[in-house]
């Protein structure tokens, strides 16, 4: 616990053992906490350091503990000032490589990653990285991680990052898909089905995507690509992938069942009601407590699912799909 303040296991036992005791000499503890007296000795010297434990008089064999209110006080207070520094740091680096990226230059847009191992650590890296939500397209045949080879999800989807994954119906005869499919559905994953995807693809947050390169090379190879009309077109194929895919859900008994192609749900109801009222994509978050972010992806999601090119075709279209009960207003 102490370790937070610097202190090793040895300290930290000698320390709650001068605590406990009062006082004891080197000898005594090395005894009682079975360690080498060399090593409590050391011990003891590097609590001195730190204000922790102190000799009442030069020469003096006993030692004692510094008050720890006082003590680890003002430990913590420094090294509460270091990760301050440290958080200070932080966001000028961050600045520093939002400014760089904003004009960056097109041969930073596109990396090339060559070899299993690392297209297999860029898509780890894609996942630890994202903040909301991941789209992932998955063929029949593994490039570089196997489906029980992702380490990362579980993390992921814990601090709240949402995965959108269409699989390609063959994949599910990989070793370990099914059982992993399963899991990414009870960690309220949405899955979908369809026959066949253009393509290996993994986006975070669309503004980092992986595409996996084809061609029968000795090593797999993917582009990583960086926020583009790139991108873009990259995230436009996901949602028409999307569209066209069977959703996958638990029964009740565990077994895997397909649905029918999915419309919008309730929230993405709601979010277009408000949006053809004149209401901002600020003002809908507020009213339906979501993220900015979260409606701005909805909405793209439902211009998308509809076909559509731009707002005011997303009204019209949603009454063509029988969304909403009239045509936009103003019609």
């Amino acid at each position: 616990m102490l370790g937070a303040i610097g202190l090793d296991d040895t300290q930290e036992a000698v320390y709650r053992a001068l605590v406990r005791l009062g006082g004891a000499d080197p000898a005594g503890l090395a005894q009682r906490l079975g360690v080498g007296e060399t090593a409590a000795a050391t011990a003891l010297g590097g609590l001195e350091e730190r204000g922790l434990a102190s000799r009442p008089h030069a020469g003096a064999v006993r030692w004692v503990p510094a008050p720890p209110g006082v003590a680890l006080g003002a430990l913590l207070t420094r090294r509460r000032q270091v990760l301050d520094g440290v958080g200070r740091t932080a966001a000028l680096l961050a600045d520093a490589y939002r400014s760089e990226a904003a004009e960056p230059a097109v041969h930073d847009l596109v990396e090339v990653v060559t070899g299993a191992s690392a297209v297999a650590h860029r898509f780890l890296q894609l996942q630890m990285g994202a903040v909301e939500e991941l789209c992932v397209l998955v063929t029949g045949a593994p490039v570089a991680v196997a489906p029980t080879e992702n380490p990362v999800e579980d993390a992921a989807v814990a601090r709240g990052v949402s995965y959108r994954v269409v699989l390609e119906r063959e994949a599910l005869a990989l070793p370990g898909q099914l059982t992993e499919l399963t899991l990414g559905l009870g960690r309220r994953q949405e899955v979908r089905l369809t026959e066949k995807v253009p393509t290996k693809l993994v986006v975070a947050d669309r503004a980092l995507a992986m595409v996996a390169l084809g061609g029968h090379g000795p090593e797999p190879s993917a582009l990583v690509i960086h926020a583009s009309g790139v991108l873009d077109l990259l995230m436009n194929v996901f949602e028409r992938v999307w569209r066209g895919a069977l959703p996958v859900q638990l029964d009740p008994g565990g077994e895997l069942v397909e649905g029918e192609p999915a419309g919008p749900d309730a929230t993405d109801l709601r979010i277009l009601a408000l949006l053809l009222l004149g209401m901002t994509d600020a003002s809908i978050g507020k009213q339906l407590g979501l993220g900015l972010r979260t409606v701005k992806r909805r909405v793209k999601g439902l211009m998308c699912l509809a076909d559509a090119t731009t707002r005011i075709q997303l009204g019209w279209r949603a009454y063509e799909l029988g969304w909403i009960a009239g045509p936009p207003s103003g019609a």
